[in-house]
């Protein structure tokens, strides 16, 4: 089964195929030697002003993103959770993790709204009046949605402050959130090109901001009763996506499933144990395994446009909210890795792939790192075949080298079994057991 998947020829060039969308890619040889980070022609120094004010997401500028939904704040070794700031609270802790509303919704309380008849829930509509009946509240709501009119060509100074405030709705009860880390470069930085990514953090940090996005995606399915699916992925870097170099989730409701999701569920219909015959009992044969825990499994994958790590939970369940904390962290701590391994300096998405609720098919939880490391063009489109610059071995012989290291120096979660130490046997797997 192995051989349909992953094709090795004598010039060294891997034909690859991916065994839930079919896309056909191709390696050619010596092409993942280059290097893969962004470039920074120039960089400059930090300022002090620059850790705290670099960009809209920092933590001096709470003021700008809409009214905050949740944050997390440490208090020595101890998290707690804060609900609901009120306006004038914002700047009297510092938030490890905000979760806020997106300012450019990819669907927004309108979509729901008129083709749902959605309204804000009772609990909502609350927040929302007593946000708005404190002066700081409303000035903040105020300048907020004149800035989102301004982005879309609109005069606010034409309009009511009333109407300047009814398009505010769905910063509070809106299927599209960010979750937005403290740090925009990391301790320490001397210039700008030291950013703060999902490897910069440390491992427990990495496990807060996991359950945080976790919970977050739980609660869109509560807040938006036609939500089928809650969309949770990472941007890292403008390459990949990002409207700033600062790191983020999105949590995003949307009303379908969506081709790659049901093209898998398809497979997972009619071979239930598809998820380690066609996936990770493939890595292990073909040496593609990079690391697992107890909790969880990553490896080299293939078939994907980009060079790719995939990352699966080994627990009973496929949906992320039924695991435990220690699963939870298992994986945190297995994408943490990965991340770190990868480097602030290149490009990527994070991409989460979990059973849709309501969907009674059993798969696992994974998630997919994505290299943004090349241009698709013509051959592409005219072929449907993609040219991806690092074979599957290649991703695995770099992530594992940089992985000892980073364990050397204890800069990743203990616990992890890498590459040739690991004993993984087939079906690790227990999704549909």
């Amino acid at each position: 089964m192995a051989e349909d998947f992953l094709v090795n020829l004598p010039d060294g060039t891997v034909k690859q195929r991916n065994p839930f969308t079919g896309t056909e890619v191709w390696t050619a040889p010596g092409r993942g030697n280059r290097p893969l980070g962004v470039t920074h022609p120039d960089p400059r120094p930090v300022t002090t002003e620059d850790l705290t004010h670099a960009c809209a997401f920092c933590q001096a500028r709470y003021l700008e993103t809409p009214p905050e939904k949740q944050r997390l704040v440490r208090e020595g070794d101890a998290w707690a959770r804060l609900d609901a700031l009120p306006a004038d609270a914002l700047f009297d802790t510092v938030a490890e993790f905000r979760r806020v509303p997106n300012l450019f919704e990819i669907l927004g309380y309108d979509y729901w709204h008129l083709n749902y008849g959605y309204l804000l829930p009772a609990p909502v509509r609350r927040r929302r009046d007593l946000y708005l009946a404190s002066a700081a509240g409303r000035a903040h709501v105020l300048a907020v949605a004149s800035a989102k009119l301004r982005a879309a060509g609109l005069d606010p100074s034409a309009l009511t402050e009333d109407e300047v405030l009814a398009q505010s709705t769905g910063f509070f009860g809106g299927g599209h959130d960010v979750i937005i880390a403290r740090r925009h470069f990391v301790d320490g930085a001397t210039d700008i090109t030291q950013l703060a990514s999902s490897g910069t953090l440390t491992p427990a940090e990495h496990v807060e901001y996991t359950a945080f996005s976790v919970e977050a995606a739980r609660s869109g399915y509560d807040l938006i009763p036609a939500a089928r699916y809650v969309v949770v992925f990472q941007n890292w870097l403008k390459p990949a996506g990002a409207s700033f170099d600062h790191l983020h989730k999105q949590i995003v409701a949307i009303d379908e499933i969506g081709s790659q999701q049901e093209a898998a569920i398809a497979r997972a219909e009619a071979t239930p144990n598809v998820f380690n015959d066609a996936a990770v009992n493939v890595a292990i044969s073909r040496g593609l395994l990079i690391a697992h825990n107890e909790h969880a499994v990553a490896f080299a994958g293939f078939g994907h446009r980009y060079p790719t790590i995939e990352v699966y939970s080994r627990a009973a369940s496929g949906i992320p909210w039924e695991h435990s904390p220690e699963e939870v962290a298992g994986m945190s701590d297995l994408v943490h890795a990965m991340h770190a391994a990868t480097g602030a300096d290149v490009a990527c998405n994070e991409e989460w792939h979990y059973q849709p609720p309501g969907v009674a098919t059993a798969m696992p939880w994974r998630i997919m790192l994505k290299w943004r490391v090349s241009t698709l063009a013509g051959f592409e489109g005219a072929s449907k075949i993609y040219l991806n610059t690092i074979a599957p071995g290649t991703i695995r012989s770099r992530v594992v080298e940089r992985l000892l290291l980073l364990r050397a120096d204890g800069l990743i979660a203990p616990g992890l079994t890498i590459a040739d130490e690991a004993d993984l046997r087939p079906d690790p797997l227990l999704y549909h057991r």
